[in-house]
């Protein structure tokens, strides 16, 4: 399965970095897959607002979550990594919440050690659950997963709550119960960044959030402090934000979109991207003959 959890741990033990474009439903997905990416992220705060319109706050249920994660590994040929957040509850649900992504197709994901009500790892005022918690957490996902490829990814916030010191020593914990890499969110420097590398041995996941804390440093560079995996979680989803917001604007401000055509891709590249034609060829057999 070229998709599949195996396929994801090749790509860590490969010598390259494995760069993951940030989807948030089953169509940006394809669009980031074109672009010739070798894995997909599924991000969680974003995918709760294409589904419910509302905030990066742990307010998506599990079930809605399986069924986006779902339809993004339909669709894709690439391992598809997804944000577990805080693992839906307690361990219990944390395991169900690793047999159901394993059955949606799900090559791997991060759990968090936020509380409830979570926040965007970049915004302020978030807050932690206790470590040994946590960790109870990450032995339930690495108990769950029937596929021993499966990638758990532990993932501190605490940088921003109680400092470097304890994020560390947090992430070296989650390691030990059992984690395959490393996710301490929102470093704020390069020497944080490197900090985190040296003291915690395990592959790391650094996340790119234009705005955000972290600095969005060139892949080449990221490599070189010695992350293994990078995810761009906003970047899609921020084009096409300010996008929609200005082709509405014209269309307010002029009554037509005729201005801003040659800023839209053609509605043939749509068809031909999902390739409607082949699907609608292929269906012509279920059709009745004299219907057609």
């Amino acid at each position: 399965m070229t998709n599949g959890p195996r396929a994801l741990r090749t790509l860590l033990a490969g010598p390259d970095v494995v760069v993951a474009p940030g989807c948030y439903d089953a169509f940006s997905a394809v669009v980031a897959r074109e672009a010739g990416f070798n894995a997909v992220y599924m991000s969680g705060g974003l995918s709760a607002t294409s589904l419910c319109g509302m905030g990066d706050i742990g307010i998506r249920t599990l079930s809605e979550l399986v069924l986006q994660a779902r339809h993004i590994c339909n669709v894709v040929d690439v391992p598809v990594i997804a944000d577990g957040d805080a693992g839906y509850g307690g361990p219990v649900n944390t395991f169900r919440l690793i047999r159901d992504l394993e059955d949606a197709g799900v090559a791997g994901l991060h759990l968090e050690d936020q509380d409830l009500p979570r926040r965007c790892g970049h915004l302020s005022g978030k807050r932690l659950v206790s470590a040994d918690e946590h960790v109870l957490r990450i032995r339930a996902a690495v108990d769950a997963r029937r596929n021993p490829d499966f990638v758990i990814i532990a993932r501190t916030d605490a940088v921003a709550v109680t400092g470097l010191d304890d994020a560390i020593a947090r992430a070296q914990r989650y390691v030990e119960a059992g984690a395959d890499v490393a996710f301490i969110e929102a470093l704020e420097t390069r020497e944080q960044m490197t900090r985190a590398i040296r003291d915690v041995k395990a592959p790391h996941l650094a996340n790119m959030v234009e705005g955000g804390k972290t600095p969005n440093l060139p892949i080449r560079e990221l490599a070189d402090i010695g992350f293994k995996l990078v995810i761009y979680p906003w970047s899609g989803f921020g084009a096409a934000f300010k996008a929609m917001r200005a082709v509405w604007a014209e269309l307010r401000r002029t009554g037509t979109t005729t201005g801003f055509a040659d800023r839209m891709e053609p509605l043939t590249e749509w068809s031909g991207l999902l390739q409607t034609d082949r699907l609608l060829r292929d269906y012509e057999r279920y059709v009745l003959p004299d219907a057609r």
